[in-house]
């Protein structure tokens, strides 16, 4: 074989791994879906050579596609947008320039991104907080949480909680011409997880006078007991969050020590004297019989308990929200939960709503079988799907119609 033909040969193979992966039937847009994929699986793959190399961290790596996704605050004819502070965290704030005449809404958004990586200003985040702004003629405060792997838990759960208790403020309320009776809190993946822990945390809370009115949890990551769900195994390699990336996500917003990764992985990492958690999280009991398919629930294997004293985080309900005892769950406000069937967290959202209702909590389950997880971050050119653009009607839709 002549070098030109191996060179061709080569390529040919390389671009077949990147480029080509398989994609449920129902997706719409598959090859762009793939075309996007593989630029993800490349930076994935970058981001490991780099840290094998000892050049960068892995999620610096990573970081790459947030810096890329920068927006300025730039304000438009419909809202204005400001870049500010909240008691010493940064938000991002949308203000509509609407007059109503009549007290504003209000959303607190907090942006996905598996606590190490995202922000409040890239372009899709930023898009998405003007739509609803515009839209909803509400304000927006998008919260710029510190990231993993400088900062851990609870740091990114402390900076979203400071930031909501400065909001709910009377006076800051009036700053703004928020009604108190109308403020939601929402987030996409692991702010879908901020979002969902900072609204049981509030309960508790007797210096929070004003309550929340509706919560939307838009595919969120909400235990880390369990990490072999029906859902891990349906989609352990689907786009855009593969099985590995999220207990990398786990274990980075827990500490950077590897072996916490490597138990996760193994899902040995539950130390047996918190055994009594899992009932939180028995998706035998929690996931309706067309989630569970041909899956067979078995008995959890119990890890060491010096992960669980070195790292409790990850057994604290601040970090996993379904880890709480129903009596936490009493008092939520109204919830929005938003599903995707091809996600590695669809789980988690279906086992939280099933535990809200059974605690009396009203809530709204829209379950999209032909998404995947991290539909919102594909609403601008060049990587837009129609599938974004669905998912984002949806939620803010819903918002206009319980709001």
């Amino acid at each position: 074989m002549g070098t030109k033909s191996l060179c061709l040969l080569i390529a040919s193979v390389l671009v077949a791994y990147y480029v080509y992966t398989p994609i449920p039937e129902n997706i719409e847009e598959r090859w762009k879906l793939m075309l996007i994929n593989a630029g993800f699986r490349t930076v994935g793959h970058v981001a490991e050579l780099a840290e094998w190399l000892g050049l960068m961290h892995y999620m610096e790596v990573l970081m790459m596609i947030t810096s890329i996704e920068y927006t300025a605050p730039i304000s438009d004819e419909n809202v204005t947008v400001t870049d500010i502070e909240f008691d010493n965290v940064p938000v991002r704030l949308y203000v509509p320039r609407k007059q109503s005449g009549g007290l504003k809404r209000a959303v607190i958004y907090i942006h996905g991104g598996g606590w190490c990586v995202g922000g409040s200003a890239m372009e899709p985040y930023d898009l998405l907080s003007r739509w609803t702004a515009n839209k909803l003629n509400a304000v927006v405060v998008s919260v710029e949480y510190r990231l993993a792997p400088i900062y851990h838990f609870p740091v990114q759960f402390d900076d979203v909680y400071t930031v909501v208790k400065f909001f709910l403020q009377n006076s800051v309320l009036v700053q703004y011409g928020v009604d108190p009776n109308r403020i939601c809190i929402s987030g996409d993946s692991a702010g879908g997880n901020l979002a969902a822990a900072v609204a049981q945390q509030l309960l508790d809370d007797l210096q929070v006078k004003v309550k929340l009115k509706i919560q939307a949890l838009l595919y969120p990551a909400l235990q880390t007991l369990d990490l072999d769900l029906p859902s891990y195994k349906d989609n352990e390699n689907k786009p855009i969050l593969p099985k590995s990336l999220m207990i990398r996500f786990w274990s980075e917003y827990f500490t950077t020590d590897s072996s916490l990764n490597e138990a996760m992985a193994s899902n040995r990492h539950v130390p047996a004297e918190s055994s009594n958690l899992f009932r939180f999280v028995n998706w035998s009991n929690l996931l309706p019989e067309e989630f569970k398919k041909d899956h067979v629930y078995t008995s959890p294997i119990y890890g060491s308990s010096r992960l669980g004293k070195k790292y409790p985080g990850f057994l604290d309900p601040r970090a996993a929200p379904l880890l709480v005892d129903d009596t936490k769950l009493l008092g939520l406000p109204m919830t929005y939960v938003l599903t995707c069937q091809h996600d590695v967290l669809r789980d988690d959202g279906i086992m939280y709503v099933s535990r809200l209702r059974e605690a009396g909590i009203e809530v709204i389950h829209d379950h999209i079988e032909d998404a995947i997880h991290g539909a919102l971050m594909f609403i601008t050119s060049p990587t837009d799907l129609a599938l974004g653009h669905r998912v984002a009607n949806k939620y803010i839709g819903w918002l206009n119609m319980n709001l």
